[in-house]
This record gives structure tokens, C-alpha cells and sequence, in this order.
């Protein structure tokens, strides 16, 4: 008989608190996020043509995916602060999408991961793709935002390419 996970953030009266990490080992810790945008083509030529009216859409993404792994704990309860050592926020066009990608890799050397400092990183900077042309396309379409890798702590590396589809 297989046990059910237990959730980390419910005490044993099923209140939620924030985990205590003082007792555990600081070791270098990366996650890997990935997310995109889809919208026309012609939304897509609009933005990398840089002729969107709100300005440089792919740096302002990029940036507000940087800024947002920083607040990470000011916007998901429960979360720790952190001294993130390097935040990276990638975005390129696929014109069959057609649309962007968007990934954010997070590195920490610490007591907790930063899946979530990635997966923040990843929705923030597909919300500013959105907010900066959505006079041009309301439609467009955020999708598949999800935790691509992790690495370090006690539960070792995980990758979605290995995982069983949990």
C-alpha cells in the first residue's frame, strides 16, 4: 500500500505554517521553470519588430521576471525570503507557436528551493508579454507554465522529462 505524500506546509491539525528550514543543510539549489505566451502572428512581428506601444516588450517581461523571483515571498504566503544568487529569464519567439517562451532558471546556495522564485518568474514575465500588447491582441493566451527541473536539498534532482507525470 503506497502512502500519500504529506504536504509540508499543514501541521499535524492540518493548519497551514510556514516550514521550519534552521535544521537543514545549506546546499546549492537551481530550479528551471518554463512557460509561454501564444498570440497571432502578427501580435508576434509587432513585438519583435519593438514597434509595440508600450515600448520594449520582451526586456520589460524579462526584467518584471527578475523583479518578481526577488518577491517571491511577498507574493505566495508561506514562502521564505531569499538571497538568490542568479535569476535568468530567457525569452524567444516561435514563430509556430506562434508566440513566446519564456524560462527563468533560479540559483540559491540555502536551506530551501526556488521552484517557486522560477515558477513566479516565468508567470510574472508571461503576464507583462500580455499587459504590453494586449492593445494589439486581447486573446493572446498564457499556457504551460510548470517546473521544468530542480536540483540540491534533501529530495535531490527532479526533472519533468524523468518524472511519471506527477
Amino acid at each position: 500500500m503506497t502512502t500519500a505524500p504529506k504536504l509540508t506546509h499543514l501541521d499535524s491539525s492540518g493548519a497551514a505554517h510556514m516550514v521550519d528550514v534552521g535544521g537543514k543543510a545549506e546546499t546549492e539549489r537551481v530550479a528551471v521553470a518554463e512557460g509561454s505566451v501564444r498570440m497571432l502572428a502578427e501580435t508576434l512581428d509587432l513585438i519583435l519588430s519593438g514597434n509595440a506601444k508600450k515600448g520594449d516588450v520582451i526586456g520589460t517581461a524579462r526584467i518584471a521576471g527578475i523583479m518578481a523571483a526577488k518577491k517571491t515571498h511577498e507574493l505566495i504566503p508561506l514562502c521564505h525570503p531569499l538571497l538568490l544568487n542568479k535569476i535568468s529569464v530567457d525569452i524567444d519567439a516561435d514563430k509556430a507557436l506562434p508566440g513566446l517562451r519564456v524560462r527563468a532558471t533560479v540559483k540559491l546556495t540555502g536551506k530551501t528551493g526556488v521552484e517557486m522564485e522560477a515558477l513566479t518568474a516565468v508567470s510574472i514575465a508571461c503576464l507583462t508579454i500580455y499587459d504590453m500588447a494586449k492593445a494589439a491582441d486581447k486573446g493572446m493566451i498564457i499556457q504551460d507554465i510548470r517546473l521544468l527541473q530542480k536540483s540540491g536539498g534533501k529530495s535531490g534532482d527532479w526533472s519533468a522529462e524523468t518524472s511519471n507525470g506527477n
